[in-house]
């Protein structure tokens, strides 16, 4: 029997091999190119409407934080107003061992009331020299506590009606004038405030000196060095040059009721509204660090909460002209905890 030649069946197992080798490299050709066309494909168009969305979102946020001192600066402007004071400490039957002044501000919180610092209220709140003194046995006196608001051509007498016993807070009652219940009262805001937020802040950093430095040059050289700053006040106010004051930053950190922010202030902003990017206080600016541009502190909105419904307990302005300019007193003013509800 003759043998049979090998080489066929060779050649057959090459052709099978070829073919699952090209077969092999087909399917991976196919899949690569899947992966790249998966990769580099456009997105659909449902996904680029989200996005395009989103960076609308995003625009409009920072646009809205750009303008928002400018926003409750032009709207708010009224109700924030500058408060100077005069206040003594001394004994009985003696002349006065101290005679200070105060600038601060302050803002309608509701009808005829106005909030602030009680350092604002009680100027010796705080004071070491004052302090020394009433633990000797004198006696603190507030002489006069008057409101210049923007827009109005006089002064206005307040008064402190619910100081806080341990924070810096104090509401003040404003002597009845028309004008000012027409006043909108700053809205408060509600909730947490998370760390990160940009602020503004509105006073009047440096009182009376600040505000003649900003006004036009013929009024600036007729008092800038008036040492009378009653009389300063009244005639910036007879010319509509009480203006108060905006800086922004950023919130840094919330401590209990304590906020930290780096918006710059100096004395005379004390007791002036913190606002958030909405539009709406979330604190009393109080304090500032000397040397630490993030040093600033303010109290809490939610602080004065209670304080303000005690206030409008106690009673309203009482419905008679407002009292002659320089006699405001501190008596019957009631002090409670600003914690308690």
């Amino acid at each position: 029997m003759p043998e049979q030649d090998p080489q066929p069946e060779t050649e057959r197992a090459a052709t099978e091999w070829a073919w699952l080798l090209e077969s092999v490299l087909a399917v991976v050709l196919l899949v690569g190119t899947g992966l790249i066309l998966h990769h580099y494909a456009p997105p659909s168009s449902n996904g680029l409407q989200g996005q395009v969305q989103q960076l609308t979102q995003e625009v409009q946020q920072m646009r809205q934080e750009q303008g928002m001192p400018a926003m409750v600066l032009n709207r708010y402007r009224n109700s924030i107003c500058y408060i100077h004071g005069v206040y003594q400490v001394g004994f009985p039957a003696h002349q006065a061992s101290l005679r200070a002044r105060i600038s601060a501000t302050g803002f309608v919180v509701a009808d005829g009331f106005l909030a602030t610092n009680r350092h604002v209220a009680e100027p010796w709140y705080g004071d070491p020299e004052a302090d020394a003194l009433i633990r000797r046995g004198a006696t603190p006196k507030l002489e006069k506590l008057l409101a210049f608001f923007p827009g109005l051509p006089a002064s206005v007498v307040v008064t402190p009606t619910v100081v806080s016993a341990k924070g810096e807070l104090a509401i003040l009652r404003i002597e009845s004038s028309p004008a000012i219940h027409q006043l909108a009262p700053l809205p408060l805001a509600n909730g947490p405030v998370p760390p990160g937020d940009l602020v503004t802040v509105i006073g009047y950093p440096m009182g009376i000196a600040g505000m003649i430095a900003k006004a036009p040059p013929s009024v600036y050289e007729r008092l800038a060095y008036r040492h009378d700053d009653v009389a300063a006040a009244n005639e910036l106010a007879a010319l509509s040059l009480i203006r108060p004051s905006a800086t922004y930053g950023h919130l840094g950190d919330v401590v209990g009721d304590k906020l930290v922010y780096d918006a710059p202030t100096a004395h005379g902003g004390s007791g002036g509204p913190v606002f958030n990017a909405r539009g709406e206080v979330i604190g009393i600016n109080s304090a500032y660090l000397d040397g630490f541009s993030g040093g600033t502190l303010g109290v809490s909105a939610d602080a004065p909460r209670p304080l303000i419904a005690a206030a409008q307990k106690k009673g309203r302005p009482a419905e008679h002209p407002a009292t002659p300019a320089g006699v405001a007193s501190a008596a019957g003013h009631q002090t409670i905890d600003g914690n308690q509800n």
